[in-house]
């Protein structure tokens, strides 16, 4: 027994060569792309991977649309976006706690490193941050929130030993255009919904609860990109990555004070997700 493979693309000629190769051991491997104007379709055919096509609308809807609509050969699936690759020593463990059957678990979270302009961001990154990737097909469901998701998980979540290594060449144009798009779709979100939640799960021993603890917290900051930096920069030690880490610390924090520009913006003009 092995796990699949689904990748979620959008115009992603650049990085997915390179995340095909790094999943070669999987014979199951499906892109499932937001209509690419670029070459990924044809590098797919060129890799013998399975392509198929949907409109994207959020990127919870979008894996519930494949979970659903996808005959994945294997009852595990290992979740990727291009700028992502699996090294030899994660393969290797995500094979094995499929053909264990996941030992209990529902899902499993790992740790995501970050890589910009040829290193590994580590500090200015924070990491380690966790991502739920792998799962039961059966047993995990998404929700849209804001320009990201979240996972509803049917039983336990276990830790992978292994990292995910992700790398952004696209160059920072491309990026502020993502993030312009994000910060939008965060501030439209945080205006149309309240986020309850407890102040303990910042204590909590799971790490995506701490983290969407920390998000809800942000929220109610004022001046957030600045904290943001603080906290990245000088408190999680941003400055022991060099130049590489000022300059990402300081493109998080403008993200961040987008978005709080953008919910004032949106609240004096009285507009809405639905508008």
């Amino acid at each position: 027994m092995s796990c699949s493979v689904l990748i979620f693309t959008l115009n992603e000629a650049l990085h997915l060569p390179s995340c095909l190769k790094s999943v070669e051991w999987c014979d199951d491997v499906v892109v499932v792309d937001s209509f690419s104007i670029d070459e990924t379709e044809s590098i797919c055919r060129e890799h013998g991977v399975r392509f198929i096509q949907n409109a994207f609308t959020g990127f919870g809807s979008q894996r519930n649309w494949a979970l659903d609509h996808v005959d994945l050969k294997y009852d595990w699936v290992l979740v990727l976006d291009a700028d992502e690759r699996v090294s030899s020593e994660l393969a290797t463990e995500l094979v094995a706690v499929a053909k264990r059957g996941g030992e209990g678990h529902a899902a499993y979270q790992l740790r995501r490193r970050f890589h910009m302009w040829g290193r590994w961001l580590r500090y200015s990154s924070m990491y380690p941050t966790w991502v739920m990737r792998f799962f039961h097909k059966r047993l995990v469901r998404y929700q849209d929130r804001g320009h990201a998701e979240t996972q509803l998980v049917e039983g336990t979540i276990g830790d992978l030993s292994n990292d995910l290594i992700d790398e952004n060449l696209k160059g920072i144009d491309e990026w502020f255009e993502r993030q312009n798009r994000y910060s939008r779709q965060e501030a439209e979100y945080e205006l149309d919904n309240t986020v309850n939640g407890s102040v303990w799960s910042l204590f909590s021993t799971q790490p995506l609860q701490r983290r969407a603890a920390v998000k809800q917290l942000v929220r109610s900051l004022p001046f957030r990109g600045a904290v943001y930096f603080i906290y990245a920069y000088v408190v999680r030690g941003g400055f022991l990555d060099g130049k590489e880490g000022l300059a990402f610390c300081r493109m998080r924090s403008l993200y961040y004070a987008m978005i709080e520009l953008k919910r004032f913006d949106l609240s004096r003009r009285g507009r809405s997700r639905s508008q």
